[in-house]
């Protein structure tokens, strides 16, 4: 705890802590955002050369993810790309994710980020998943992955790009 002035000159306790608030999963994915931010800010460069560098960033991110997470990315990734070439890949919270018009569309959660039994594929707000007034907007990704998967996968990219 630290001791903050109040308005009369006299201090009061103040936490500091997120324990009880935050796993540590959850702070780490903070800073890595925090970090994304501040690299990205940094960047000097045209737009080109900035995506390039986003682009690198998230398949470095991939390499350094274990397997199974790793070929699961690299497949939702190739996905992503021949579906939605335009679509910009970037890091959000430490994770791949694809932005369209500047917003994160949707992300590739791996399993072992938050030391989970499965990765998700999560879709934001801006993606027009939207199929009646229910719908899912994460769905979550076994090492079973499918072709027939990939297929719902990339369906469900053109919809929410489209």
């Amino acid at each position: 705890m630290i001791d903050a002035p109040t308005r009369k000159g006299t201090t009061m306790a103040r936490t500091t802590k997120t324990e009880g608030t935050f796993t540590d999963e959850e702070r780490a994915a903070m800073q890595e955002h925090a970090a994304e931010v501040k690299r990205t800010r940094g960047t000097k460069g045209t737009k080109a050369e900035k995506a390039a560098a986003d682009a690198a960033a998230v398949e470095a991110k991939i390499a350094e993810m274990p397997q199974p997470d790793r070929g699961l990315a690299e497949r939702i990734h190739r996905i992503a790309l021949e579906v939605a070439p335009d679509l910009a890949p970037k890091l959000w919270y430490g994770m791949p994710a694809y932005y369209q018009d500047g917003k994160a569309a949707f992300f590739f959660q791996d399993a072992a980020k938050f030391k989970a039994r499965y990765a998700t594929l999560g879709f934001q707000d801006s993606a027009a998943v939207d199929d009646g007034t229910f719908w899912p907007t994460s769905w979550a990704i076994t090492p079973e992955f499918s072709e027939a998967d990939e297929a719902t996968v990339a369906d469900l990219i053109r919809r929410a790009v489209a």
